[in-house]
């Protein structure tokens, strides 16, 4: 029997970068489907988050990304630009931004197309890895797209024309990931039990091992 859970993921969350290419690991060497579900960044859905904020809260931050990203043999560095514009004047996130509303239009186009996890691992390294200056300008992420599986003409002319429709799945996301537990990224959801940030994905497969994950067969 496949197993399935629901993935909260963010394109402007570090940790959900981290975490995404063990997921696609697991999914291919598994019996085990992943429902991905976009979800816009807390600076996006919920800027007075950081308001207030110890500055040790930032800089562990910035600290244990570098380490996890190491450990797991990631490259590894801040985005150029951030996917989530902040004012440097005022210290506040606008609400007119420039790339994360169509990054995550992009991501819910992918799940819906069966080309989900492929499309986060691709379009985040483009991002996260260091790899590329202005990831957002170019062919950067119509290659990205491509490597996953999709068309990207086809991709960039959907995400446009159904944009409303597009942030309402977002949306949905938003509430049903809350209603299963948590409010952050990246966050699993299987049977009825939330599994918070990248450091649970060994329980989470611990989990799904008590509930009877099995290797593919091959094809």
């Amino acid at each position: 029997m496949t197993l399935e859970y629901d993935l909260y993921w963010s394109f402007r969350s570090p940790y959900s970068y981290l975490i995404t290419p063990r997921l696609l690991a697991l999914e291919t060497e598994y019996d085990v489907r992943c429902r991905v579900r976009p979800v816009y960044p807390l600076a996006v859905r919920t800027p007075v988050f950081f308001e207030g904020r110890d500055p040790l809260w930032f800089s562990y931050l910035m600290l244990d990304t570098r380490r996890e990203a190491e450990f797991l043999g990631l490259p590894y560095r801040w985005p150029r630009p951030d996917p989530v514009y902040m004012d440097m004047a005022t210290g506040t996130y606008p609400a007119e931004q420039p790339h994360i509303h169509r990054l995550t239009r992009l991501g819910v186009l992918a799940a819906e197309a069966g080309r989900g996890l492929p499309f986060l691992r691709e379009v985040s390294a483009v991002i996260w890895s260091g790899e590329v200056d202005n990831w957002h300008e170019g062919d950067h992420l119509a290659d990205a797209a491509e490597r996953a599986g999709l068309d990207p003409g086809a991709l960039f002319t959907r995400v446009e024309a159904e944009a409303e429709r597009l942030h309402a799945v977002i949306e949905d996301n938003q509430v049903a990931q809350r209603a299963a537990g948590h409010y952050g990224v990246p966050m699993i959801a299987f049977n009825n039990e939330p599994f918070f940030g990248q450091d649970r994905m060994d329980t989470f497969r611990w989990r799904l091992e008590q509930q009877g994950l099995t290797p593919r067969k091959p094809a």
